[in-house]
């Protein structure tokens, strides 16, 4: 077998993986599949219309992810998510994120990214103006992966990709649960204004403040409806 063959017989098998990884992924995450129950890998395989070896592989990436758990013999179970677990991804995304916001203050950012954030907040304030909840989802986690990825550090960034994965059933969840979301643009205007400032201190405690803020009440929203696991 030559080179050539055997790389691109690797690039087909990893193309396979991360097709069976981002399927799967997102219907865990749009709760398409249900939450704590049993599935046995050939199970996955046939729901995805894959073959074993692919699936094999994303589901070892969804657990490193702390998406599912892996039984051995058993097949793998999607992680439900708990109140005491949301209330703890809260946290640490308050302080990953804040820490994410100071950073991205200090680094004198381009125009073009600047008008990538602004336009995610544009795009907030548009969303509301037409009670489209969905597209101010959409807009919200932009602005929220832009502050993170443009602080420079990747393994903050890679951090807060996997809590804000685990959290997501809940968010949206509580999207139409809490009251229209105009305190969150506002919150997300001042930590942009620091921003383009360069003032890291401001910026970090602007984005503390929306972080924890919001948080709780995500939690309290989940805790007066019963909803006490995902």
């Amino acid at each position: 077998m030559t080179k050539k063959v055997e790389q691109q017989k690797k690039s087909s098998k990893q193309s396979f993986s991360d097709h069976a990884y981002s399927e799967l992924k997102r219907r865990i995450l749009e709760n398409e599949i249900s939450m704590g129950n049993q599935y046995m890998e050939q199970e996955v395989a046939e729901l995805l219309n894959m073959s074993r070896t692919p699936v094999r592989e994303a589901l070892i990436k969804l657990a490193n992810e702390g998406l599912v758990e892996i039984r051995p013999r058993h097949g793998m179970r999607i992680k439900p998510v708990s109140l005491k677990d949301m209330a703890e991804i809260c946290e640490v995304l308050t302080s990953l994120e804040s820490t994410a916001a100071a950073l991205t203050a200090k680094r004198n950012l381009s125009e073009t990214d600047i008008e990538r954030m602004k336009q995610a907040v544009v795009d907030m304030d548009k969303a509301l103006d037409k009670d489209d909840l969905d597209a101010w989802a959409k807009a919200d986690e932009r602005f929220h992966k832009l502050l993170v990825s443009l602080s420079g550090n990747e393994r903050l960034a890679a951090l807060v990709d996997t809590y804000y994965d685990q959290s997501h059933r809940f968010r949206m969840l509580t999207l139409r649960l809490r009251p229209k979301p105009v305190n969150s643009n506002k919150d997300h205007r001042e930590t942009l204004e620091a921003i383009i400032r360069g003032d890291a201190d401001a910026a970090r405690q602007t984005h503390r403040k929306h972080r924890e803020q919001s948080g709780k009440m995500m939690v309290e929203l989940l805790k007066g409806h019963g909803l006490n696991q995902l």
